[in-house]
């Protein structure tokens, strides 16, 4: 009988970040981005810290691409020829990427070119149905788990769940990048921008709602500390979101800390995904609603 080996594979939309992935054997890749007119990739290419500051000076705002069916193929090969039965594949979430429909042209292209891997390797996709951390973080607790033994269906129904109940929600200091992401109207923007109004969003099922208008900054965590408590399901783990500016993210930390009574699982810095639309300078969280997503 032959023995199951099951590796996890996401992209780097997930900002688990290149050294977490080869800690807990997640095979990462690296989604394509440009930088005036230069095609680069994320992770391989610049770091976090770096993009902030390309973000910053760059003449034209960068723009994000999927992963296409022939470089998902690859790494489909690349695996089997590892020994691999089963490839857990969690991606970018598909209502904000083509990422998820690729892989699964990927998918059929690879069975087709390699008819015989049909039955020594399984492709299971997973929509992620999000971005950054709310996927993120399920792929490094589903690696933990799979080290301790999980199996197959236990994993994609762990991950399956999470991305159901996950939400992102984030505050973007400047409105300069979610003006033009479309996610605040322009006039809505400049009038934020005279009033000193903070759009507070929330993510969920690549789905994007501001919540409220914060006025001032010393609100931000009273607000976010409200929303927390209203929408998270009771003693689950969460996630602190920071950009380039960590000090309002380690305040809203503890902050969370003290209410909940337990700290975040992780701190995740944004990546290129999240910077194009909101800007490198954002604070914000990742909670396991109480509400599932359709």
């Amino acid at each position: 009988m032959l023995k199951t080996k099951i590796k996890l594979m996401t992209d780097s939309v997930s900002d688990i970040g290149k050294e977490r992935a080869d800690a807990l054997g997640i095979h990462l890749l690296c989604m394509p981005i440009t930088v005036d007119g230069q095609a680069l990739r994320e992770e391989e290419d610049f770091t976090k810290e770096e993009f902030y500051q390309m973000i910053d000076t760059a003449k034209e705002f960068p723009s994000t691409a999927q992963l296409t069916p022939f470089e998902i193929k690859e790494a489909y090969e690349k695996i089997a020829a590892e020994g691999t039965t089963d490839l857990i594949f969690v991606t970018i979430g598909s209502g904000g990427s083509g990422t998820f429909a690729n892989a699964e042209m990927a998918r059929e292209q690879f069975y087709e070119a390699h008819p015989d891997t049909e039955n020594r390797m399984k492709i299971h996709l997973v929509d992620g149905r999000n971005y950054t951390a709310a996927y993120g973080y399920a792929v490094t607790e589903a690696a933990k788990k799979l080290a301790h033994g999980a199996s197959v269906s236990e994993l994609i129904d762990y991950l399956d769940d999470w991305a159901r109940h996950a939400g992102l929600y984030f505050v973007p200091m400047t409105l300069k990048y979610v003006k033009r992401s479309g996610r605040v109207s322009a006039a809505a923007a400049f009038a934020g921008e005279l009033l000193g109004l903070k759009p507070f969003c929330r993510i969920v099922n690549c789905k994007s709602t501001v919540l409220m208008k914060i006025r001032g900054e010393q609100n931000i965590i009273p607000k976010m500390l409200a929303v927390v408590k209203e929408d998270m399901q009771p003693h689950s783990p969460y996630v602190i979101m920071q950009g380039k500016n960590t000090k309002l993210a380690q305040e809203f930390a503890a902050a969370l800390t003290k209410e909940l009574g337990y700290p975040p699982e992780q701190f995740c810095s944004i990546g290129a995904a999240i910077c194009c639309n909101a800007g490198a300078d954002v604070v914000g969280f990742v909670i396991k609603r109480r509400e599932e997503t359709v």
